[in-house]
C-alpha cells in the first residue's frame, strides 16, 4: 500500500492585528484525492482563519465561485459551533478543533470539523429577534448532505457540497 504523500505549503493570511502564516498539511488520500487539514485554536478568530483557508484551497482546486462561497460560510459556521458549543465547561482551557477539506469527486467538496467533545450539535429554529442559532439551518440549506460522526473522544461534523458539472 502506498504511503500518504505530505508536503507543506505556506499560505499567507492577514488579520486585523497582524500577518499570520498558515502552513497546511496537504496530502494525497486514497487514489490521489486532494485533502487539506488545519488545526485551529478554540478561539473565535479561528472562524475567520478557517474561512480564508477554505477560499484559498478551493480556488486552488479550481472549484466554482458559488461553491467556494457556500463552503466558506459552512466552514465558518461549523468552526464557530466547535468553538462555542463543543464543550462549554472547558472554554477556559486551551483546546483546538480540526478543519479537513476533501474532494471526493470532481465537482464536490466535503468539509469536516472535528473536536474532542462528544456533545452533539442541535439544530434550532430561533425566533426572528434571536441573534444566533441559525448555523446548522444554513448548513442544511447550502449542503447536499450533512451529519455527525462520533469518533472518540469527540465527533466530526461534516457537510458535502456539490455543483452540477
Amino acid at each position: 500500500m502506498p504511503q500518504p504523500l505530505e508536503r507543506e505549503a505556506a499560505m499567507p493570511c492577514m488579520t486585523a492585528k497582524r500577518s499570520l502564516l498558515i502552513v497546511p498539511r496537504l496530502h494525497a488520500r486514497g487514489a490521489g484525492r486532494p485533502g487539506y487539514d488545519m488545526h485551529l485554536a478554540r478561539q473565535i478568530r479561528s472562524a475567520a482563519l478557517a474561512r480564508r483557508a477554505v477560499r484559498t484551497v478551493l480556488m486552488c482546486w479550481g472549484l466554482p465561485g458559488a461553491l467556494v462561497s457556500d463552503a466558506e460560510l459552512i466552514a465558518c459556521e461549523l468552526v464557530t459551533n466547535a468553538i462555542l458549543h463543543a464543550d462549554p465547561a472547558r472554554r477556559t482551557r486551551p483546546g483546538h478543533c480540526r478543519l479537513t477539506l476533501e474532494r471526493p469527486a470532481r465537482h464536490a467538496v466535503r468539509i469536516e470539523v472535528s473536536d474532542d467533545s462528544p456533545a452533539l450539535p442541535a439544530k434550532r429554529e430561533p425566533g426572528g429577534d434571536e441573534p444566533g442559532g441559525r448555523g446548522l439551518v444554513l448548513v442544511e440549506a447550502l449542503a447536499a448532505d450533512w451529519g455527525v460522526t462520533l469518533r472518540p473522544p469527540g465527533k466530526v461534523v461534516w457537510a458535502l457540497l456539490q455543483v452540477q458539472p
